[in-house]
């Protein structure tokens, strides 16, 4: 039988702490302000920007000063460098900008209040302190009042979708916003927002685009005055072009590529007429459009921008009021990425941040998910990603239950709130994030030496085919070529339906030699010199055997021999040194993590549970090889505590323990004495 032990994920700090492997990178904003330059972001320094975070979404982006404070301490410990603020601007949470708390009627949304934007100010001081970064959203969920003179605003669906990307009403409100937002001077750091190097990165709108299809109807709740205003528009434009089309016959969604072209240059108007205000206001930071991928008129929009960015989930789930379901699902066997689509966003010379990613609970796989995502992220040498989402709430104090408020049904009819994703308190998934931190932040992956080039021309705006994505990009880097790019300096150019060929069809390898994963055996591999992982089904041969064969997972310099069938067991170097001259080791062991008493029937869930949160014990004998003569390896329970110090032994120049046996915890210290 499987054995569980409880852990706690205590909202004011880390069991373990490696805030000291960055303290050089203290404030946030030493190096100037970020700047889009080719590829990469850099500081007005030169200094490359790399970013690891989380998203704080919602009454997150509002805590008690003594809530931010411990906050910006946790992030810090884990290796966190990036906040996205999200979702700031809804009305359903409080506190949100409008209101500290709820029921006063807000009746516009012009005014910001001056004590939700103090407890802002206060944590983006605590933030800018430990060394993390902001990134934010200008419009998310906005909700337009009719004190604001929008037309219909009652009939509005949060972020009105298309309709703001066109409305001049709409448009002039978003630019008011900007202007109040980026002007507001924090008196805790004596800086306006827009002076302030800890912002580095804004998208202008987001989940936005004009390209609405038959697949994406359900977020617009389609208004007369609006589509009206739209077929007037679209009719201007076909008499300018000269074409001959029937603009108030049309379907309103077809997929002719007369509608997709304009589309494409009406979206290209409104990132270029927000992006004209920003900078007037003396803005310096790097611009993105939006963060909907769609097709590929996304990526043509957005040509001027300074970067671009684009959202990915890995899950399967039908989340009701009483039902609950979720595919357990693992990446170690999937044939394509799921990177594939926002993949397709990353324009070939410009930087590429994704602020949204998750591998959501209840998926007992999802601690694959923090190690295959960043290690993905540094193959395609993106700039970073933030996890949706650290929290909701602002009041973090219910560490010990997973799934917190997973009822409420607020946001376009996914009761996804607290619930489904929130982060901070799991295991399994913000419990790992010291090991992307390392591999983000400090290059420990490297990028991948060969770059495809997927060629889209002008009449491919309204496509969407990822399939060179989809099977190369955990091969080579993978960038969208359009007509205008300079491809001088690319490898190869092909098709985005593409399918890349791989020799052995099971097995997918970087051209690196450092990320693999066998999809017959349903296991990952993190190979480089100061991290490395073995994750998945590491305990058994194959996905599908029912007997137990030889476990033996080889690394360069590591071997794990685990007992328990679906594991994750990663070290990182907590000094410059590669793991084999290194004296501080920190090594993670988790896979399936529960509330206690948690109960499902397939994979429908009965019972969430109850406190405390579980872990399961992994089992495993580990091998390392080592330069030094003396190594220690210490259990560190979910407190910081040193529980006890594990039997190991130096043979030969390897280190050998095992792990789960007794003193069994997440977190082992392997320390020079």
């Amino acid at each position: 039988m499987p054995r569980y032990i409880p852990v706690y994920m205590h909202p004011d700090s880390m069991p373990v702490d490696i805030s000291f492997v960055f303290e050089n990178e203290v404030p946030a904003g030493k190096h100037g302000f970020a700047q889009a330059k080719g590829e990469n972001i850099y500081f007005e320094d030169g200094t490359l920007a790399k970013f690891w975070g989380v998203m704080f979404n919602g009454a997150a982006c509002f805590p008690s000063h003594e809530q931010a404070e411990q906050c910006a301490q946790r992030l810090s410990q884990a290796g966190v460098n990036i906040v996205r603020f999200h979702q700031m601007d809804d009305e359903w949470v409080a506190p949100n900008l409008y209101r500290l708390t709820s029921g006063k009627r807000v009746t516009n949304t012009r005014e910001l209040c001056e004590a939700s934007l103090e407890r802002l100010d206060y944590l983006i001081k605590c933030l800018k302190e430990k060394g993390i970064y902001a990134c934010v959203d200008m419009m998310t969920y906005r909700r337009f009042k009719p004190g604001d003179g929008v037309k219909y605003a009652h009939l509005l669906h949060d972020g009105t979708r298309l309709y703001a990307m066109y409305d001049p009403t709409m448009i002039e409100l978003q630019k008011e916003f900007c202007t109040k937002f980026w002007n507001h001077v924090n008196p805790y750091t004596g800086l306006a927002y827009k002076d302030d190097p800890i912002f580095v990165m804004c998208d202008i709108i987001n989940e936005n685009n004009t390209f609405i299809n038959h697949d994406s109807r359900r977020w617009y709740n389609l208004i007369p005055y609006y589509d009206d205003m739209f077929r007037d528009m679209f009719a201007k434009w076909l008499k300018e072009k000269g074409i001959d089309y029937d603009a108030y016959g049309c379907e309103l969604f077809t997929p002719d590529l007369p509608m997709q072209q304009f589309r494409m240059e009406l979206m290209r108007d409104y990132m270029q007429t927000m992006t004209a205000h920003i900078r007037s206001l003396g803005v310096k930071i790097p611009l993105c459009g939006s963060n909907y991928h769609t097709c590929y008129g996304n990526v043509a929009a957005e040509e001027h921008m300074d970067f671009h960015d684009a959202h990915s989930y890995y899950y399967d789930w039908g989340w009701g009021e009483f039902e609950k379901t979720c595919t357990n699902k693992q990446i170690t066997t999937m044939a394509t990425s799921p990177l594939a689509g926002p993949c397709a966003m990353r324009a070939h010379g410009k930087p590429f941040f994704m602020t949204e990613w998750d591998m959501p609970w209840p998926n007992s796989y999802r601690a694959e998910g923090p190690l295959w995502y960043p290690a993905t992220a540094c193959l395609q040498n993106w700039t970073g990603m933030t996890i949706h989402t650290y929290g909701y709430g602002h009041r973090m104090s219910k560490y010990d239950l997973l799934g917190k408020a997973a009822s409420n049904d607020t946001i376009g009819g996914v009761p996804y709130r607290e619930g489904i994703f929130a982060v901070w308190n799991d295991p399994a998934k913000f419990g790992m994030f010291y090991h992307g931190a390392l591999m983000f932040r400090r290059g420990d992956v490297s990028p991948a030496k060969k770059t495809i080039g997927a060629k889209v021309t002008a009449d491919m705006v309204g496509t969407r085919s990822h399939n060179l994505q989809a099977t190369a990009m955990e091969i080579h880097q993978v960038h969208t070529v359009m007509d205008f790019t300079d491809t001088s300096d690319l490898d190869t150019i092909v098709a985005p339906e593409t399918k890349w060929e791989r020799e052995d069809p099971k097995v997918i390898v970087s051209d690196t030699g450092e990320l693999k994963r066998d999809l017959a055996k349903g296991i990952g591999y993190i190979d480089t010199p100061r991290t490395k992982s073995v994750y998945g089904r590491i305990g058994t041969r194959a996905v599908n055997q029912k007997y137990k064969p030889k476990t033996r997972r080889e690394l360069d310099g590591l071997a794990v021999d685990c007992k328990t069938d679906f594991a994750t067991i990663t070290m990182s170097s907590l000094t410059d040194d590669a793991l084999c001259d290194s004296g501080n080791i920190l090594l993670t062991a988790v896979g399936r993590a529960r509330n206690h008493g948690a109960q499902f029937d397939g994979e429908k869930m009965i019972d969430r549970g109850t406190g405390p949160i579980e872990i399961e014990v992994i089992h495993a004998d580990i091998e390392l090889k080592t330069n030094k003569e003396i190594l220690e390896v210490w259990s560190v329970d979910s407190d910081g505590f040193y529980c006890g110090r594990i039997d190991s032994e130096i043979v030969d120049g390897v280190l050998k323990f095992t792990i789960g046996d007794e003193f069994a915890a997440q977190y082992y210290l392997i320390l020079e004495p």
